[in-house]
């Protein structure tokens, strides 16, 4: 038994590998081309595997990725090789929750119109004209100004994808009083708060069900432009949809063309079909559209969760178990 390491890491993390690894022998790569010849009778490998080195492995059992997306990892020699794959799922889930509802709350109170206001010293609460009082909502009567703030609690929020990211905005959802939908091809609940997750034949009315639509889903062959025209029409015209799974998930020119002919009534994004988006783009001018420079998994909590998943899985390795975040490869999740 033998495990390598490529790119290397550093020494301190290296240490804390070899001590979970125990007398199994470690080799902490510092070459693609020293990577070659130590993976011929390696039986681990951590870090950015090729083709190339693929193809000199002899005894390998097990590939841990740095990442937990896995669209630009795979490739059709790793998916047929009897090797298993492991990721890093499962790191980001509270992370990510807190930003989604940090949209929805800038979304149901329009913060994001108040704060474009504010640089322009702007006082115009929305939903009246800038020289309208607000008379009607001092006297208990409801007004446009009422209508245009939304109450968590009269919302439905549907996720896409319902693992470790999705389940948590369920949670966060609950907690907001809010009606929860959930469409995932593998989960069924997410015990206490949503009893039934629907199979993704229920995406349909999801989407016509709900006030948000929080997409959670990772790229995989099957999620590849799963929103184009035809989801977007399913929508309420109410509706936002909001996008912190991958950006290849929405095709990007039917968003555009569904926020500009108002089928959608706006969007929450983190991540894109292209990266960065484009200098000139229409969504950056749009005030229906918050963007944000895909950092929704940003947090100083993330390295020690890299790092507790990874020795996790290099002590299940040398023990001849199955890593805790085994990937199915052909799926890429």
């Amino acid at each position: 038994m033998k495990i390598i390491l490529y790119p290397p890491v550093d020494e301190v993390r290296l240490a804390k590998i070899r001590n979970a690894a125990e007398s199994v022998p470690l080799v902490n790569c510092q070459s693609e081309k020293e990577a070659a010849r130590e993976i011929v009778d390696a039986t681990g490998f951590i870090g950015k595997i090729t083709p190339q080195l693929l193809e000199q492995a002899e005894q390998l059992k097990w590939v841990q990725s740095p990442t937990a997306s896995l669209e630009h990892y795979v490739f059709p020699e790793l998916v047929e090789h009897p090797c298993k794959l492991s990721n890093m799922r499962g790191l980001f889930y509270d992370v990510i929750a807190d930003h989604v509802f940090g949209y929805i709350l800038c979304i149901a109170r329009n913060l994001h119109i108040y704060l474009r206001q504010q640089s322009e010293q702007i006082w115009n609460p929305i939903g009246t004209a800038p020289d309208q009082d607000t008379l009607a909502s001092a006297v208990g009567t409801e007004s446009e100004i009422d209508r245009r703030h939304m109450h968590l609690s009269d919302c439905t929020i549907g996720v896409v994808g319902v693992g470790s990211i999705g389940a948590e905005i369920c949670k966060r959802a609950k907690a907001f009083g809010m009606t929860v939908l959930g469409v995932d091809p593998i989960v069924k609940s997410v015990p206490g708060i949503l009893e039934d997750v629907w199979s993704l034949e229920g995406l349909d009315d999801l989407l016509a069900e709900s006030d948000f639509v929080a997409i959670a889903a990772p790229q995989t062959p099957a999620t590849i432009k799963m929103f184009r025209t035809e989801q977007f029409q399913k929508m309420k015209p109410s509706a936002w949809v909001i996008n912190i799974g991958r950006g290849m998930i929405i095709d990007l020119a039917d968003l555009t063309e569904a926020l500009q002919s108002n089928e959608i009534a706006g969007a929450a994004l983190d991540v894109f079909e292209i990266e960065p988006l484009p200098s000139g783009h229409p969504l950056w001018s749009m005030e229906n559209v918050i963007i944000t420079p895909h950092v929704a998994a940003a947090s100083t909590h993330v390295p020690q969760r890299h790092l507790e998943t990874l020795l996790e899985n290099v002590r299940r390795h040398v023990a001849g178990e199955l890593p805790a975040t085994l990937v199915d490869k052909k799926n890429w999740f």
